[in-house]
């Protein structure tokens, strides 16, 4: 994802295939893939390319790595805590016009021709070398 992205939507399709929720093998396919992309062999597929994976399905973008939000984490006193309150519901992030839900699809649709010419790429060194 890049600055301009909104998380939140996820993908629509993946390798020019429609998809809904991703499911948990869609998801294990796509960190396979990006071990691939990672010149590793795809059964060696780490957590962090689970959790990449995880994220370019649902569209979503961690804010904070962990070892960022420990540090804050010890640094906030009780004066820090701000009161409770009975809250309300927060609007859900859209598309103000049309231009916008144009520009969001071609850059989703970027970003996939992007990592499915990584993975043939990886796939072509694989097979030169073995």
């Amino acid at each position: 994802m890049n600055e301009y992205s909104q998380p939140g939507f996820g993908k629509i399709s993946v390798h020019g295939n429609g998809m809904g929720a991703p499911t948990p093998e869609l998801v294990e396919k796509r960190a396979r893939e990006i071990a691939l992309i990672n010149e590793r062999q795809p059964e060696e597929f780490t957590d962090a390319d689970w959790e990449q994976a995880r994220r370019e399905l649902l569209g979503t973008e961690t804010i904070a790595a962990a070892d960022d939000v420990d540090e804050v984490v010890d640094h906030l006193s009780e004066r820090d805590e701000v009161p409770g309150d009975s809250g309300h519901r927060a609007p859900r992030a859209g598309f103000e016009d049309d231009e916008m839900l144009g520009e969001q699809l071609v850059t989703g649709g970027l970003e996939e021709a992007a990592h499915d010419q990584m993975v043939e790429a990886a796939r072509e060194d694989q097979d030169q070398e073995g």
